[in-house]
């Protein structure tokens, strides 16, 4: 079971010589209807009241009895009642499928053994699995040539075992990430049209090539046989969703995470293992490509600065902050011209991710999943003044500045699902430790008194510690 169970659940305000609007800004939010909405399924939870009191509003709790119900009646409801508000509140566990359940070669491997390891997660009370599903498998052969079958029979097998799916539009390289145990390219025909043209990929500024996803900077360039990258992505996802109707209109899929950078994630490959990159080093600004370069000369014309160029002194990815001119207390990210790089940059991200969703949403609607999106956990660096790391990843927060605030109120438009990513590798989890950690657990005897100074909170400690460790099958005295 080791192989299969990986990691179960998973305004600007400053001052300047120029004018540069942000996308997602308070008032300046596309709200007016634009977006188009997926529907999804709701689950219901108790109603309420609002009682007003004096100056207030109080939000109470509605039963939903009727006005004269007899105390027997009364009590009858009150189960249901209970049982809907435990509904209310569950989280559900899903785990997330080896990275190549579907080979290199689009063939679903040993499907007997696992039928059996998905028959026992199902018994372990498992709500369902995660699984990727990769743009370089799918459209392998050719633009449009799209080959559905083995995860046609992988999600037969996920509904035969009576579990839910999450689905991940992959449209990323699997390999040089943390957790990544196997190699997935983008499609070879995309990879033979970046031979001849090598700025379709991310770039830092060295001129040195990421090839794990497409840069955001050709998203709108018909340079794929006629078309962009976000109609390559529209096509995947329709589909897609022609293929695996069934599916969808029967709520097998419950979720769809869309793709959108390394790793899935929506930010800048500016940290590559594969690249040599080594935690926790700052990363490096990807938009040197000629696109990204063309993009940024033109803004920063229309804002008045025809000579500003890109970023030439902001080190290298191993570097750390205070060694770099660009990220050093009062270096050049506290600029009016580093502010406006940064925000360019942080822009052109929220903009990419909001094009791609409006086609997921376009494409699904109807259906009643969820949409989800991948924001990645970038957490070094992140007591310092500068937050280098975040910045090159295209993620502008500083000590006083939220940069995920943006990022949230985009994803809100689309009804998206945030979600941020665990390590996919380590720890493994053998199966008999996740059946023993369903095992029912003994009620702690929780004091009356508040007081946790005393014997209360000792008490509850030992209670965690022990619960922790035997599930870890570690004895305690």
């Amino acid at each position: 079971m080791e192989d299969i169970v990986y990691a179960a659940q998973r305004n600007m305000g400053t001052r300047m010589t120029f004018q540069f609007q942000e996308r997602y800004n308070f008032q300046q939010e596309r709200m007016s209807g634009e977006a188009i909405r997926v529907k999804r399924a709701r689950k219901q939870s108790v109603s309420h009241g609002f009682k007003l009191d004096g100056r207030h509003v109080k939000k109470q709790s509605r039963l939903g009895l009727p006005l004269k119900a007899s105390p027997a009646k009364f009590k009858e409801q009150i189960p249901s009642i209970f049982e809907e508000q435990m509904h209310t509140n569950y989280v559900p566990v899903y785990v997330m499928l080896p990275l190549g359940v579907i080979t290199n070669k689009n063939v679903l491997e040993d499907r007997v053994k696992l039928e059996k390891q998905l028959k026992k997660l199902q018994a372990a009370g498992v709500d369902g699995v995660m699984v990727d599903v990769w743009w370089g498998i799918v459209e392998s052969k050719g633009p449009g040539q799209y080959d559905w079958s083995a995860y046609r029979t992988l999600f037969q097998l996920v509904q035969k075992c009576k579990l839910k799916l999450q689905a991940i539009m992959s449209f990323h390289q699997c390999g040089g990430n943390v957790g990544d145990s196997v190699f997935i390219s983008l499609p070879k025909w995309v990879l033979e049209v970046g031979e001849k043209n090598p700025d379709i990929f991310y770039t830092n500024y060295k001129g040195i090539r990421n090839k794990e996803c497409l840069s955001l900077g050709v998203d709108k360039e018909p340079v794929f046989h006629g078309r962009s990258p976000i109609e390559l992505y529209r096509d995947y996802m329709k589909s897609f969703r022609e293929n695996m109707d069934e599916f969808l209109k029967s709520q097998l899929i419950i979720d769809i995470e869309v793709g959108l950078g390394p790793a899935g994630e929506l930010r800048y490959p500016s940290y590559s293992h594969k690249l040599g990159w080594v935690f926790p080093g700052i990363g490096e600004f990807q938009c040197y490509d000629k696109y990204l370069k063309a993009d940024f000369k033109k803004a920063a014309a229309e804002a008045g600065h025809p000579e500003w160029e890109l970023p030439n002194n902001a080190g290298k990815s191993n570097n750390t902050p205070e060694s770099t001119e660009f990220f050093k207390s009062n270096g050049t990210y506290q600029t009016e011209k580093g502010i406006f790089f940064l925000t360019w940059y942080s822009n052109k991200l929220l903009t990419h991710g909001d094009d791609i969703l409006d086609e997921a949403n376009k494409v699904f609607l109807g259906y009643r999943v969820k949409l989800a999106a991948k924001v990645a956990g970038i957490h070094w660096w992140y007591k310092t003044e500068s937050h280098a790391a975040e910045l090159t990843a295209g993620y502008y927060n500083l000590c006083d500045r939220d940069g995920y605030r943006p990022i949230a109120r985009m994803l809100s438009r689309h009804n998206a699902i945030l979600t941020e990513p665990m390590e996919r590798s380590k720890p493994r989890i053998p199966l008999e430790f996740l059946l023993e950690a369903t095992e029912p657990l003994e009620p702690y005897p929780w004091l009356k008194e508040t007081d946790a100074a005393g014997t209360l909170l000792p008490g509850f400690l030992h209670y965690i510690l022990t619960t922790v460790l035997r599930i870890l099958k570690i004895k305690v005295n």
